[in-house]
């Protein structure tokens, strides 16, 4: 049997309830393995251990008199560090944070909390989220179990690196560019980006504490919210409950995503895009997907070599231009007039990720206007798309864990097939789903030849969450889903 460390949350609810191991004993058992262990990844990076005791032992005593809190009853978990969890502090990865105690919960961690968890520590992440590495001043640098000379990913990378550390027993994180899907990628454990809208943003920085109070919230343009695990039941359970409108919608509606669209492998019409010129996919990558789809394929599944009428070189350009209207609003106005100096320098022809990121950040809104008006077109098409395909199954990122690599964004590389591309590469296949606001689901199905995991991502219909995590569960059932890393 998995070591208890490893087991899925729903695993670990399951003896909870049973009451072979209790609450405050799975929770010293995470707390004995954060001190043990930590230090060689540093994933966790706060934690308020005298408040989760006291949280895990009202639950035993509550499970003893036959009351059950919730689906997630006695649970103990992290959060990444840009939602605000009380008792802990809340920096995003912020200097200026450092000191930042929040006074209510995350409306996502309230959920969860709600439902019965025991938040006892913080992960970390990049500043702001901002990197697809994981490192900050307050923290320091997360590495990957796997290899602690590469990244776990980012910008929920210390999420990703502490539940395939063992270190915890479910996550959640965040993703505008990938920032759930090339961690669970890099880590190889489960990981989905919900649609666009159906998860709370209140109590997420960024946008930086103090801007609104209270209830007021700030929804971002692309950045969702959502589970990282184990197994992909412990991705539909969270969604279960992590799934609502915002609070002042609340009012008016519900949201009841629709069950998923088949009950078997079998019957999945299931699409393929697997390589791009654009964006090309190192073998070391491809060769393990491309294993996995040919076990697919005998045991029955609908595979089809199709793909959306998208081209695309043109969605990753729309997708980098409304990313970057959004990374870029935020920034000091001295840094933003630097920008609209060298925006006004550019040459016509420079394609460059660094010069598209001037141009989306400084873009007119007329500009950003078309851009959106492409974004509509390119979902549609998604959406015809889906009218004769279940779910598409492409690359998370187009290599596995990367190098540690501080050097800035723009001067950083990859090797990809022996020969270097740029560093942005990494964001561009989950931008396909990113950009349409689609549901997209990581799954690990081997290893490269280097030994790191390799995860697939399932990108299906607006709103069909519950199709692409059953997918991923399907799948995991065939190819043995998540393994613990060596040494941990």
């Amino acid at each position: 049997m998995r070591d208890l460390a490893f087991q899925s949350a729903l695993e670990q609810i399951q003896a909870i309830r049973a009451k072979r191991i209790t609450s405050l004993g799975l929770l010293e058992r995470y707390l004995e393995r954060v001190t043990r262990l930590n230090p060689t990844i540093n994933a966790v990076v706060a934690m308020d251990v005298e408040g989760a005791r006291r949280r895990a032992a009202a639950a035993d005593e509550a499970l003893a008199n036959g009351e059950i809190w919730g689906p997630l009853h006695g649970l103990p978990m992290t959060v990444k560090d840009s939602f605000e969890v009380v008792g802990m502090p809340c920096t995003s990865g912020a200097p200026e944070l450092r000191q930042h105690q929040p006074a209510a919960n995350a409306d996502a961690v309230q959920s969860l909390i709600d439902a019965g968890a025991i938040v006892f520590g913080k992960t970390n992440m990049p500043l702001y989220g901002a990197d697809i590495q994981t490192y900050n001043s307050v923290y320091g640098q997360t590495n990957n179990p796997w290899r602690t000379d590469r990244t776990p990913g980012g910008s929920s990378g210390g999420a990703a690196a502490a539940l395939a550390a063992g270190l915890c027993g479910l996550e959640i994180g965040s993703d505008i560019g990938g920032s759930i899907r090339t961690p669970a990628h890099f880590c190889g454990i489960f990981g989905h980006k919900p649609s666009y809208g159906i998860v709370p943003d209140r109590g997420h920085i960024p946008p930086p504490p103090g801007i609104f109070t209270g209830k007021h919230i700030l929804s971002v343009d692309i950045l969702v919210s959502g589970p990282l695990a184990r197994s992909a039941d412990d991705l539909a359970l969270a969604m279960e409950l992590i799934v609502r409108p915002e609070r002042a919608e609340q009012k008016a509606w519900r949201i009841k995503l629709p069950v998923p669209r088949r009950k078997s492998l079998k019957k999945y019409r299931i699409g393929l895009w697997l390589d791009d010129p654009v964006c090309p996919v190192d073998r070391g990558v491809g060769d393990v997907i491309q294993n996995m789809v040919d076990v697919l394929a005998k045991s029955g599944a609908l595979i089809r070599d199709v793909r959306p009428q998208i081209d695309f070189n043109a969605s990753h350009q729309i997708f980098l231009s409304l990313l970057a209207a959004v990374m870029g609003s935020g920034v000091p106005r001295a840094m933003f007039n630097k920008w609209l100096e060298a925006a006004e320098k550019l040459a016509a022809d420079d394609q460059s990720y660094m010069a598209s990121h001037i141009r989306g950040a400084t873009q007119l809104h007329l500009s950003w206007i078309r851009n959106d008006v492409i974004r509509q077109i390119l979902r549609q098409k998604w959406a015809e798309f889906f009218e004769t395909c279940d779910v598409l199954i492409c690359p998370p990122a187009p290599v596995a864990a990367v190098p540690h690599d501080h050097q800035h964004l723009y001067d950083r590389t990859l090797v990809v097939n022996g020969e270097e591309r740029p560093y942005m590469d990494l964001m561009a296949w989950a931008g396909l789903a990113g950009v349409s606001y689609l549901p997209a689901t990581v799954v690990p199905v081997g290893v490269n030849p280097e030994g790191l995991p390799v995860g697939i991502q399932i990108i299906g219909p607006y709103l069909e969450d519950r199709t692409t995590i059953h997918v991923a569960k399907l799948i995991s059932e065939i190819t043995g889903g998540f393994r613990p890393p060596p040494g941990f």
